[in-house]
């Protein structure tokens, strides 16, 4: 298990990118289509902030493993991508003004991990339960991403020149060698 990556603090005149717009949300995302935006290292895709989305963000990850020759990591890549993705449509979707939210999946391949991203519009701080009733329904998303991965994180967004938060990206790596 490993600890909680902490927030890494902002540089004065940087700006964490944004994701490029995608397809049209009412687009349903299949298993046989080609993720949206893709590149032989990341691919990312913008999600109804719904439990459509959550479904849609676990077809993605699963095609675009598929096209890396990554199915090895399917398991625990889809557990990780569905607890995040869950963990901005329950907890920061409905603490927007409008209403209106965009959550993004990213996933990045590098050279010995792969790098699960979910980009929502609140700029809280995921809570992290260390201890509780272990027949609880919920609060255990966290709990299982820290399991699962090397490393996990998270980190506020600005949109450039902002001092402002925009939202957070929260993720977690996860070895794509043979386990031991």
């Amino acid at each position: 298990m490993s600890s909680p990556a902490h927030q890494v603090p902002r540089v004065s005149g940087t700006a964490a990118p944004s994701p490029a717009p995608t397809a049209p949300l009412d687009v349903p995302m299949r298993l046989h289509q080609k993720p949206t935006r893709s590149s032989s290292r990341t691919a990312a895709l913008r999600l109804p902030s719904t439990a459509q989305g959550c479904a849609q963000a676990r077809d993605f990850t699963q095609l675009t493993l598929a096209n890396w020759e990554l199915d090895h990591c399917s398991a625990d890549a889809l557990t990780v991508v569905a607890e995040l993705t869950a963990n901005a449509v329950v907890h920061a979707v409905p603490h927007t003004p409008d209403g209106d939210a965009e959550v993004w999946v990213k996933l990045t391949q590098r050279a010995n991990h792969l790098v699960c991203a979910v980009i929502d519009p609140s700029d809280s701080p995921p809570v992290y339960r260390r201890s509780g009733d272990p027949l609880d329904e919920d609060g255990r998303g966290l709990r299982i991403v820290d399991a699962l991965s090397e490393h996990w994180g998270w980190t506020k967004r600005y949109r450039a020149g902002g001092i402002r938060p925009v939202g957070k990206t929260v993720w977690a790596m996860l070895a794509t060698g043979p386990r031991a």
